[in-house]
């Protein structure tokens, strides 16, 4: 074999330092600072859904760090006494695989007929087995190449990327990634949850394309080094029609996502800046540490707690916790607090209410006396009607 299986060495921060940027300031080596925080514990992996959830809230410098650094979030918020319960249940697994099979049957001809294709002549599927993560992800590299310079059609069921972040590789791993005879790659996204009248449920979606924006840029190395190769900014996003278990799908635009995730992953290389701002000897060790100690670590990490973190966070009943004991108004939701402006306190919202603080020329004061003015006349009219 002609050709290595490696796709080339990661990007590191010594390689860009190589390409001309400022060098950073003096500090503790990444690596050691965050296996300091961590403690003796292996790093937890990344993948492509916890990326995706970074994503969705690319302000949390908490999660930010310790995802960075590696930390279990679900054992820590067990050790925190605020566990969050995820996972499919055992009736919904068993039917996304039924459902995963049934698109990829007979060689994935169903898959490529969504894709465009009637009748493709030959679709070709690699055998993509390997030793471990790393051999994985070096096998589907070569045989992204070897099908892009075929120049036929290729279907790759379940390849492994590789992703670099936070100065280590992410290994991660698609449902499908289609090669087309013209050298594009399609990432294909299978989900259970149904499309009825060609519209799915709009926030699965979402939480689909950024999960598929993760796949697209770990794909996005590989094209790098693969002469006639492009990655298209479309993933095919497949569900079952409308209540029935066949196959339809939709292409849905990346675009936004990937702009969004590029921002988070490279704030994730740098979160030796965020470690850099916390108490010396300040550690997330679930075994060395009493629950006391590890709430004091987490609180010490600035968040940015939003309801839709519970569906996306371990560590999201915690924040959620100490986001009620504060009054913060980010409890209510993104859209609440984008509406109050500089008013962030629950109690700094009621004073301004009843007129006991705030600028009455701000808008948000403004319009929070006239909603108090109304509903306390709304009051007075039902009590009147009442007593009549």
């Amino acid at each position: 074999m002609s050709e290595s299986l490696d796709s080339g060495p990661l990007p590191t921060p010594q390689t860009t330092l190589r390409q001309g940027a400022s060098p950073a300031p003096a500090q503790r080596p990444v690596r050691g600072s965050l296996a300091e925080l961590r403690g003796p514990a292996a790093p937890h992996p990344l993948d492509a859904r916890a990326l995706a959830a970074l994503a969705a809230n690319p302000g949390c410098r908490r999660r930010a760090l310790l995802d960075g650094a590696g930390v279990d979030k679900t054992v820590l918020a067990t050790a925190l006494g605020t566990p969050a319960a995820f996972g499919q249940s055992q009736f919904a697994f068993m039917r996304g695989h039924a459902f995963e099979a049934r698109v990829k049957a007979d060689g994935g001809r169903e898959l490529l007929r969504l894709l465009g294709p009637e009748e493709p002549h030959e679709v070709s599927v690699p055998d993509l087995a390997a030793a471990g993560p790393a051999g994985r992800a070096a096998r589907t590299a070569l045989a992204l190449r070897e099908a892009t310079r075929a120049g036929g059609w290729t279907l790759l069921d379940h390849p492994m990327l590789a992703l670099e972040v936070a100065g280590s590789p992410a290994y991660l791993e698609p449902d499908a990634v289609v090669v087309h005879p013209d050298g594009r790659w399609t990432v294909v996204e299978i989900k259970s949850f149904p499309m009825i009248d060609g519209a799915a449920d709009a926030s699965k979606v979402g939480a689909a394309a950024r999960q598929a924006a993760v796949y697209v840029l770990a794909l996005e190395r590989v094209a790098a080094v693969t002469e006639g190769a492009r990655v298209a900014h479309s993933v095919l996003l497949v569900c079952p029609k409308d209540f029935s278990n066949l196959p339809t799908a939709s292409a849905v635009d990346v675009r936004k996502q990937l702009s969004v995730t590029r921002r988070q992953l490279a704030r994730l290389t740098r979160v030796e800046e965020i470690a850099a701002a916390l108490p010396e000897g300040m550690t997330f060790d679930v075994e060395a540490c009493s629950a006391d100690e590890l709430r004091a670590a987490v609180d010490a990490v600035p968040h940015a707690y939003a309801p839709e973190c519970l569906s996306a966070c371990e560590l999201a009943f915690h924040c959620r916790e100490r986001a009620r004991e504060a009054g913060a108004v980010e409890a209510l939701g993104r859209s609440v607090r984008g509406e109050l402006g500089g008013l962030t306190t629950v109690d700094a919202v009621l004073a301004a209410a009843r007129g006991e603080a705030g600028d009455p020329d701000d808008p948000a004061v403004a319009a929070l006396r006239q909603a108090a003015a109304l509903r306390a006349q709304a009051l007075a009219e039902r009590e009147a009607a009442v007593c009549r």
